[in-house]
Order: structure tokens, then C-alpha cells, then sequence
């Protein structure tokens, strides 16, 4: 049991998932600080000198914090562009890469076509 655990703990998926959950969780909060830090101030100085992380609504004894909530989602949204613009910048290298690879295997059919007609053309 415990040599199928290390097989299944070393494996390159595991290990790489691993890394990325530090990583995103790192990554989250350097987003967090940057939205709560420096874009959210700027938005409610823009909208006049609202503070977003106090805006909330009492309704008896709950309140809703839906300051916090659009924090969050300012949070969220550029965590996801981030992504997105992360995972297309790795395309764009994995679609070169393809290209090229498609450049050299249409180079190798041309060579092995022209090497069946020169075969052909020696049999006649």
C-alpha cells in the first residue's frame, strides 16, 4: 500500500497540481491585497470617497455586507482575466510549436511522394 501511495504522490499530475494550488493561493492573495489595497480605494475616490469594504445594509439584527461581496467580485474577476490571459499566452507558444511541427511533417510527405515518383519513374 504504501509503494502505491508514493506511485501516486510522484506522479508529474500530482505533483504539478500540488505546485499550482500554492501557487493560486499565493496568486490570491496578491489579488486580494491589489483590489483591496489600490483599486478599490480608487474606485470610491472616483465615485466620491465611497469606502466599499463598510457598505452594508441592516435588516433587524442581520446585516448584509454586499461592500464586501463587490470587493470579492472585483476579486474574482481579476483573478479570472488574469487566467485567461495567462492560458493564452501558453497557447499561443503551443500553436507555434504545432506549426512548426506541421511545417516539418508536410516537408517529410513531399519528400516521400517525390521519393515514389523517382521509384515509379526508374521501374518504367
Amino acid at each position: 500500500m504504501w509503494s502505491e501511495f508514493k506511485k501516486f504522490a510522484m506522479k508529474g499530475n500530482v505533483i504539478d497540481l500540488a505546485v499550482g494550488v500554492v501557487i493560486g493561493g499565493a496568486f490570491g492573495k496578491i489579488v486580494t491585497s491589489l483590489v483591496n489595497d489600490l483599486i478599490m480605494p480608487l474606485v470610491g475616490l472616483l465615485l466620491g470617497g465611497v469606502d466599499f469594504s463598510g457598505l452594508s445594509h441592516t435588516f433587524g439584527d442581520a446585516e448584509i455586507k454586499y461592500g464586501a461581496f463587490l470587493q470579492t467580485v472585483v476579486d474574482f474577476l481579476i483573478i479570472a482575466f488574469s487566467i485567461f490571459l495567462f492560458i493564452r499566452f501558453i497557447n499561443r507558444f503551443k500553436k507555434k510549436k504545432e506549426e512548426e511541427q506541421e511545417a516539418v511533417k508536410t516537408v517529410d510527405k513531399t519528400e516521400e511522394l517525390l521519393t515514389e515518383i523517382r521509384d515509379l519513374l526508374k521501374a518504367k
